[in-house]
């Protein structure tokens, strides 16, 4: 078994709320992430794969054939998007970076298992500070 990932970026906006919260309270508990009016981060985002090499090509998968299907399931959909209102994988989620990671799963696992590879890990880095990582289930 081995594993192999690939780093994307994405830039995207987001607001932490609840809407049957004041706006009181979803200071006191998302803090200045809940900002009525949004806030950006510049993402960046790990995909790692595992399987066997394949003896043909000496490759997992072909990382030219993962970016591509990581930015078509999921940097096409997040890139300058907004996550509360933009983003079809997210909608009625609450925009979270541990959600997000979730989510980013969900639209990769099967077409990276149609690859031949199964999907291992996501990493998301929200801020260079802050990052979740997911590994399925």
């Amino acid at each position: 078994m081995i594993y192999i990932t690939r780093r994307e970026r994405f830039n995207a906006a987001h607001r932490l709320f609840r809407p049957e919260f004041s706006d009181e309270q979803n200071l006191q508990v998302f803090g200045k992430c809940s900002n009525p009016n949004w806030h950006g981060h510049n993402y960046t985002l790990f995909v790692t794969v595992k399987g066997d090499v394949n003896p043909d090509t000496g490759f997992l998968v072909n990382l030219k054939d993962l970016s591509a299907i990581i930015d078509q399931q999921v940097i096409e959909k997040l890139d300058h998007r907004n996550i509360n209102l933009e983003v079809d994988f997210m909608s009625g989620k609450l925009a979270s970076t541990e959600n997000l990671a979730i989510g980013i799963w969900n639209e990769l696992s099967e077409p990276i298992a149609a690859m031949g590879a199964a999907l291992h890990s996501i990493k998301l880095y929200e801020t260079e500070n802050n990052f979740v990582e997911y590994f399925g289930g």
